[in-house]
């Protein structure tokens, strides 16, 4: 288990530069406003994160539970770990599947469900958005959690794998705890990346996931 969790910690860490175009938008809108200075702008970035967290781990749990199940329905009829064989090849699929994309195969044609998802959560954030800074970062964090993230929701998969629970939710903490450095710095207003370097993260993510 140890070293499941330093593969998704690492693997997450640099994957996590995928998660600056995603959730950026959102870490600038609840950071952007506050005004606070010095260690009291550190807490809603806290609340931001522990938010995240909160979400995340509940996924896990969530997933993790599944996972038992299908192991429970596996050894029934007499197979073994049914969950993490589901899981792996689900994992394999998507890299490749990211890859091909990545050099011009389509394979799925666009779906406006995405925007639609979050155009909800844009909506979501705007009953927050004259709020105090760190009522504004938790629930900012807490939603952001939603968004149809395939990096995300690929992690959440690897959590049903485990067939526990708890090792699930131990699995997304590991993840959170590798997107929290990225994330921060861009709340900081760091500038993590050159133009180069930004256009192999997709590729790299995806091998990641293999």
């Amino acid at each position: 288990m140890t070293t499941l969790l330093l593969t998704v910690f690492v693997a997450s860490l640099v994957g996590s530069l995928h998660c600056i175009g995603m959730c950026g938008p959102f870490v600038a809108f609840y950071s952007g406003a506050d005004g606070s200075g010095g260690a009291r702008r550190l807490l809603s970035h806290a609340a931001y994160s522990g938010g995240r967290m909160v979400t995340y781990v509940l996924f896990g749990v969530a997933a993790g539970a599944v996972g038992a199940a299908l192991d429970v329905a596996g050894s029934l009829a007499g197979f073994q770990r049914v969950a993490a064989l589901v899981a792996g090849v689900t994992m394999i699929l998507w890299g490749v599947l990211a890859l091909l994309q990545i050099r011009g195969v389509r394979i799925f044609r666009h779906r406006s469900g995405k925007g639609r998802v979050a155009g909800v959560l844009r909506r979501g954030f705007s009953l927050v958005s004259h709020k105090p800074p760190i009522v504004r970062a938790a629930v900012v964090g807490l939603l952001s959690g939603f968004l149809p993230c395939g990096w995300l929701w690929a992690f959440v998969v690897t959590a049903a794998g485990t067939g526990s629970a708890l090792k699930g939710a131990a699995v997304m903490t590991a993840f959170w705890a590798g997107t929290v450095p990225a994330l921060l710095a861009v709340g900081l207003g760091a500038q993590l990346l050159s133009g180069p370097l930004r256009r192999h993260v997709p590729a790299v993510t995806a091998l990641l996931l293999v």
